[in-house]
């Protein structure tokens, strides 16, 4: 089990890796405000980085999960456990794509059809297992555009 102090370390890295670096607010936890839509993502995060002819992107998140499309208002959410998030996958939150980090991280990208809303969650655990939907692999994600 870990400590109060090693879990925020955890968070922290997490936020400073997957929003931090692309963030037009700072590069680092500095700025960090409480995420109000769930997890311990920062609620202060704008992507910040453009690339031409895709719009803004999420600088630091592997691709299939960097884009944000025309729903500029997506923020990552990130929990401890899959266990610890408020979620529960279905026909009113649907997972599409599932991807294991190099981290041992379990990335989630969906949609919130009654709302008409994307949804990334990151779970600082491999809990691919416990998530019906399409699981990506690292060389699926090599071959994105």
């Amino acid at each position: 089990m870990e400590t109060k102090t090693e879990m925020e370390e955890k968070f922290k890295q997490a936020i400073e890796s997957y929003q931090c670096c692309g963030c037009m607010n700072g590069g680092n936890v500095s700025c960090f405000e409480a995420n109000g839509t769930g997890g311990v993502g920062c609620g202060k995060h704008k992507a910040g980085t453009i690339v031409s002819s895709i719009g803004h992107i999420f600088l630091g998140m592997p691709k299939g999960f960097n884009s944000l499309g025309i729903y500029t208002a997506l923020k990552p959410n990130i929990y401890d456990t899959f266990e610890s998030s408020d979620w529960t996958y279905d026909m009113w939150n649907i997972p599409f794509w599932k991807h294991l980090t190099k981290e041992g991280h379990t990335m989630v990208r969906g949609y919130i059809p009654r709302r008409n809303e994307p949804f990334i969650h990151i779970f600082l655990e491999n809990c691919i297992d416990k998530i019906n939907c399409l699981e990506i692999s690292q060389s699926d994600v090599d071959a994105m555009d």
